[in-house]
């Protein structure tokens, strides 16, 4: 299972600060909505170089201009972007096609989606479904519930990722559940020791 590591809330140098204390352990490194919204993606070249070969995801939140918005995210140099789940299908569509045209994937933010909904955008092959708990809403109660459960409502859905409070002793449940990426911030960016702490979380992800 992969290691997403979310990066969120800072200015640019702190980000390179922590980019490059986590980069040896991630396996992708998120540049969190509020340094895209506060910086604008164009200005972010520092944070991709800082991680030096890692993945790099840009959680964009893509909800229209899917197209504009993905080339532009690729062009600038992440393998992963963000779109959400509840845009319209024509918008999932350009960006699935920008990130199959840029070698880069499309990560579905699947946050406030019904069951109906997510039925009727699972036809996207080589997609990343994020299970999302929103900040605001607290930590995910059982994520290792939720993903068994999703796994058998969608069963055609193969990449799943998971994000919302997640915790080092969830991460082997998660990836014995073939969880593809687990997604985790301030419990490894807060840490007192960022590296040892995203080292750990590595770790965990290979026991299963």
């Amino acid at each position: 299972m992969k290691l997403q590591v979310a990066i969120d809330r800072v200015d640019i140098p702190r980000a390179v600060e922590i980019i490059r204390q986590v980069a040896d352990s991630a396996d992708v490194i998120e540049v969190g909505t509020s340094l895209t919204k506060e910086f604008g993606v164009r200005a972010l070249g520092p944070l991709i170089e800082a991680a030096n070969g890692t993945a790099v995801l840009g959680d964009i939140k893509t909800c229209d201009e899917g197209r504009y918005e993905f080339d532009l995210g690729f062009d600038c140099g992440f393998r992963y972007l963000t779109v959400m789940g509840s845009s319209s299908k024509g918008t999932l569509d350009v960006c699935y096609a920008s990130a199959e045209t840029h070698d880069g994937v499309m990560m579905i933010d699947l946050l406030e989606c019904d069951d109906d909904r997510i039925e009727r955008i699972s036809d996207y092959d080589n997609a990343v479904y994020c299970l999302h708990t929103s900040v605001d809403s607290g930590a995910t109660a059982d994520p290792v519930g939720q993903v068994r459960a999703f796994k058998a409502r969608y069963p055609r859905i193969r990449h799943i990722a998971i994000a919302g409070g997640i915790t080092k002793d969830q991460l082997a449940g998660l990836a014995a559940e073939g969880v593809e990426i687990a997604i985790m911030g301030s419990a490894i960016t807060k840490a007192a020791d960022i590296a040892a702490a995203c080292a750990e979380c590595k770790a965990a992800c290979r026991t299963a």
